[in-house]
């Protein structure tokens, strides 16, 4: 990454390895809303020169408080930005936000890097990492896993894919935020974890959800049965977690059902794309929808549980509210 003044650029840096490792930073951050809010805050708290951008001018104001400029439009943020930071719902977005006249591309500086965390389609992020070439970019696609609770205890898992150079320049900014930071591949990699992984969860989810009925509804004090089950084959971290959140009743929405679904419709494709088969995908991805065509579309994806106690005839949230 070359370098002009303390701005890194595409091949040669001249801060070495440790790049950003106390360093400030100009760094830009596009979509501040229940992941990108508590990540740039973090960016913020690490002394970082940060300017955020959201369609939602409420969202911003937290962070300009806390010390964030705040950037009346995509290109004003990118435009003096040596890296940003992109957190949007749908892989439709990422690719308005960054292409075009008024697009990240076309405002940065050559030799900027732009790091997706989204989830997204990993064709997409193969697409962009190619206009980002033209451009003398560097693209790197990063989602990240751990919730809002991850994002706002700086604990969350960063799956990035890209160029090596690309990425050991961003992660010590990463480290800001994540307590598991993994180069998986080149371009598009991430998002190829993060599809996989998002699908293996909602299957537990799903699984977790029917199991809990069940043997609440049977007869077992469902503290016992969660205890049981943590100590033998059937434990996982979504049992654990998920189950602790239904027996509190506390499904305020945190991950949407209708963001599941854009989800695991993206693992569906990526196996699509590479001729795999995927019963259990396919029936998990079927049942959300269905979730989300019958009332569920804004609310957390476990508060799905209410239409098998409806069907039960038995209500198993909020059986155990001090469960730890």
């Amino acid at each position: 990454m070359a370098a002009s003044g303390s701005f890194c650029v595409a091949t040669t840096c001249i801060h070495g390895p440790d790049c950003g490792r106390g360093f400030i930073m100009r760094i830009g951050f596009i979509g501040v809303g229940n992941m990108g809010g508590p990540i740039a805050a973090h960016l913020v708290a690490a002394g970082h020169d940060l300017c955020v951008f959201d369609i939602d001018a409420q969202a911003v104001m937290g962070l300009v408080e806390g010390g964030a400029t705040h950037g009346s439009s995509v290109s004003d943020v990118a435009q003096s930005a040596e890296v940003v930071f992109l957190s949007l719902p749908l892989p439709s977005d990422v690719e308005n936000v960054v292409v075009g006249d008024a697009g990240v591309f076309s405002a940065m500086k050559p030799g900027g890097v732009v790091v997706d965390l989204s989830t997204s389609s990993p064709s997409l992020s193969r697409s962009l990492a190619a206009h980002a070439v033209e451009q003398e970019l560097d693209f790197l696609d990063a989602p990240v896993s751990g919730g809002v609770y991850g994002a706002r205890k700086g604990t969350l898992a960063v799956m990035v894919g890209g160029s090596e150079e690309a990425f050991g320049y961003v992660e010590p900014i990463l480290e800001h935020f994540a307590a598991k930071v993994v180069r998986c591949g080149e371009v598009g990699a991430g998002n190829v974890v993060k599809a996989v992984n998002n699908m293996l969860a909602f299957i537990g989810m799903m699984g977790a959800t029917e199991a809990l009925l069940l043997g609440s509804k049977a007869g077992v004090e469902p503290s016992v049965l969660r205890e049981v089950i943590e100590a033998s084959s059937g434990a996982s971290f979504v049992w654990s977690s998920g189950t602790r959140a239904i027996l509190r009743d506390r499904l305020s929405p945190s991950f949407t059902n209708a963001l599941a679904c854009k989800d695991i419709g993206l693992a569906v494709e990526l196996a699509e794309e590479v001729e795999v088969p995927l019963p259990m995908g396919r029936h998990t991805q079927q049942l959300l929808e269905n979730y989300r065509d019958n009332g569920f579309a804004e609310e957390d994806i476990l508060a799905t549980v209410r239409a098998l106690e409806s069907e039960a005839n038995f209500v198993v949230r909020g059986l155990a509210p001090d469960i730890q």
